[in-house]
């Protein structure tokens, strides 16, 4: 189709000159958004359009306002990816302002996708792009095809863009997946297809993200038939021990609410008692409680009489009390290999990162180097790797090469036969590492090792055989070895300390655990650990709002160790009635109540969140002087808390939102919602 003649049509079709709907009309979105773009963009069909392109700046941003649903929706690109790689598509996540924050595609390919805009940091809003998938489905809200000439620029129809839009937990708006293709066919039927490929896979994220978001609520899942209430489910509801529904997913909201209606004018179902929505679910809820009834189902019945097939999920990321129904047991449920490494974080994209590397290394027979900081949890995510694996069943050794005498290391290591020297066991002694034969070892501390030992060791790696003290026939050896070290190993190498070689022979693959002050899911971290360390004691695992400020605020410069440290001691304190603030260590406290010299900016943070401070002369703290804010409309009252927290923490949202108790995510809806904007001098 010519220039001028997808110009004539563009404006019959704004006119009202063509059909509306059918095989041959014009679809209504599409009339719709070729209006706006004339009439509310001013925009030209046939001028020439190059893609917006955020800054990386901007990009960040965009991305650190959704990066705990990031990871969720990216395992779900990656899955519809599959399906349709075949057929040229390439896919894109934008977020609520039609910015890409995510990407799959072709590498071949990727000179051709950025000059179409198909790529990170484009902004396919319809004033930037006119009429197009992700621009329009941001306005309609709905599933959304826009194929070849339905596009309002001619130099985008050569396009097809199929998307779905995605929604969070509590139905707001999140964001638009699309498949699009640069040269697609002429025909539709592509596109439909992908269309319900888009669709399917746009619930799955949404559902995956509400199982996350509700880990430590009961979820109610529904299906209109029995044997895919599990694996299919239609509608999922979360729920509080009272019965009352805190979220619901979108199947739930669309399809429940003539229930909702049935009992009040009010048809918003969150936050309604579950009774409002079903006929007598008491019953039926308090069977699926039970212990050993998860696979067990129950016919529940709306008020407006349609029929489901329930199953109860119980919460996984938090003790809850049992009193939805009736007070019963939830059966304890041991995690499976594939939740081993799952519960070591929470959404840290830094830790998520470093997880999904190593589910790629379990069973590939790869030494891994894993380096961190003491007390970052080296040991702990170096035996959930071997639990992970199909070694589970055999030895996990660890040894710490820096608590080890030097005198003994070598025998302990090593091993020795009978008489080898004086005072040795008469039968000889095997070794930690021959122990170690069929499982995994653990090397800790590996850049303490004397010299001496690390030729020996890199003689067991590279032969895969032990050679015991006073023995001259080796010993057939099978295992993975896993090494960590809080020492540059590098920096080691050019000081002559520790063997080149031996370095490259460990790390087959290098992991770097974050430090605790840098992640982003320290309260998941807290929750699992005091659920830890309760359970020792038969304590209520609860955790008083203003004690987890606390909690989240300090540096934590041992890392996990002293957070599990500070909470065995909080929990001991308490009785077992849950932690307060006064149950904390004083010495925590009062390093708290200390303002810092010079703040420690996490590397993960973005650079607009760091903000300089004096530094201090001789350990004296400077003084302090607020600048004055400029003036700002009068807000709601709701939103006095939102501000006065971001004003304390000098805008930086991590920090604000740690104070408020909500994720950040959460903080920056509610800015956007109330038009909280920070200061343009910060």
């Amino acid at each position: 189709m010519s220039t001028q003649t997808h110009v004539e049509r563009v404006m019959a079709g704004v006119g009202g000159l063509m059909p509306l709907g059918g095989i041959d009309g014009l679809a209504e979105p599409i009339q719709r958004s070729w209006t706006r773009c004339i009439n509310q963009h001013k925009l030209h069909p046939g001028s020439a359009v190059v893609a917006h392109v955020e800054s990386q700046s901007r990009l960040r941003e965009c991305r650190g306002q959704i990066e705990e649903y990031l990871h969720v929706a990216r395992a779900g690109m990656e899955q519809l990816y599959k399906c349709v790689a075949g057929l040229g598509y390439v896919l894109l996540l934008a977020d609520s302002e039609g910015v890409t924050i995510d990407y799959i595609g072709d590498d071949s390919a990727d000179h051709a996708l950025r000059r179409g805009g198909l790529h990170l940091g484009a902004n396919w809003r319809e004033e930037y792009g006119g009429t197009n998938g992700i621009g329009t489905c941001l306005i309609e809200q709905q599933p959304f095809v826009c194929h070849r000439d339905d596009h309002f620029f001619w130099s985008n129809t050569s396009l097809s863009c199929v998307t779905t839009p995605l929604f969070d937990p509590e139905g707001q708006f999140l964001g638009v997946l699309d498949v699009s293709a640069l040269s697609a066919p002429v025909s539709r039927e592509t596109s439909q297809l992908a269309l319900g490929l888009t669709t399917m896979h746009g619930r799955m994220i949404e559902d995956a993200n509400f199982m996350r978001h509700f880990a430590d609520r009961w979820v109610l899942r529904l299906a209109t038939a029995g044997a895919l209430a599990d694996v299919a489910s239609d509608l999922m509801l979360a729920l509080d021990n009272d019965g009352i529904v805190v979220g619901a997913n979108s199947g739930a909201r669309r399809r429940l609410r003539t229930a909702a209606e049935w009992r009040s004018d009010n048809a918003d179902i969150i936050g309604r008692p579950i009774a409002d929505l079903f006929r007598d679910p008491m019953d039926a809820l308090s069977r699926l409680r039970k212990p050993h009834a998860s696979h067990d189902r129950a016919v529940l019945v709306t008020t407006d009489f349609v029929s489901y097939y329930g199953s109860l999920v119980p919460p996984r990321t938090q003790a809850r009390t049992a009193s939805m129904a009736t007070a019963v047991a939830s059966p304890s449920v041991t995690p499976t290999r594939e939740h081993v490494l799952d519960r070591l974080a929470g959404d840290d994209r830094h830790m998520q990162r470093v997880l999904d590397q190593a589910k790629r290394l379990v069973n590939k027979r790869i030494n891994v180097l894993i380096q961190g900081e003491t007390g970052t949890g080296k040991e702990v995510f170096a035996r959930a790797m071997h639990e992970a694996s199909a070694r589970v069943d055999k030895p996990f050794v660890a040894i710490n090469c820096a608590a080890i005498p030097e005198s003994l290391i070598e025998s302990e290591l090593f091993g020795y036969t009978a008489g080898t020297f004086t005072g040795a066991r008469a039968k000889g002694m095997k070794g930690l590492i021959q122990q170690s034969d069929g499982g995994t070892l653990f090397l800790d501390e590996i850049g303490d090792m004397p010299l001496s030992l690390q030729t020996r060791l890199l003689r067991v790696l590279s032969e895969r055989e032990v050679l015991p003290l006073g023995s001259d026939k080796p010993i057939a050896i099978d295992l993975t070895v896993i090494a960590a070290s809080h020492r540059d190993l590098r920096r080691q190498i050019a000081a002559g300390t520790f063997r080149e070689d031996l370095y490259y022979r460990l790390c087959g693959a290098t992991m770097a655990l974050p430090a605790l002050r840098e992640r982003q899911d320290r309260e998941y971290i807290i929750n699992h650990l005091l659920r830890e360390e309760s359970a020792k004691l038969n304590a209520r695992p609860w955790l008083q709002d203003r004690a987890l400020a606390q909690l989240l605020s300090y540096n934590w410069p041992g890392n996990v160790r002293e957070l599990r440290n500070v909470l065995r001691y909080a929990v001991a304190m308490s009785d077992g009635e849950g932690v307060f603030i006064e149950h904390l260590p004083a010495e925590l406290l009062a390093a708290n109540a200390v303002p810092r010299a010079v703040s420690s900016v996490p590397a993960s943070a973005s650079a607009d969140e760091a903000t300089a401070e004096p530094m201090s002369i001789a350990g004296v703290a400077p003084m302090h002087v607020e600048p004055e804010l400029p003036a700002v409309p009068p807000l709601p009252m709701k939103t006095q808390p939102l501000v006065t927290a971001l004003r304390r923490n000098k805008w930086n949202i991590s920090a604000a939102a740690a104070e408020l108790g909500m994720c950040r995510t959460t903080l920056y809806r509610q800015m956007k919602r109330y038009g909280i904007t920070p200061p343009t001098h910060w």
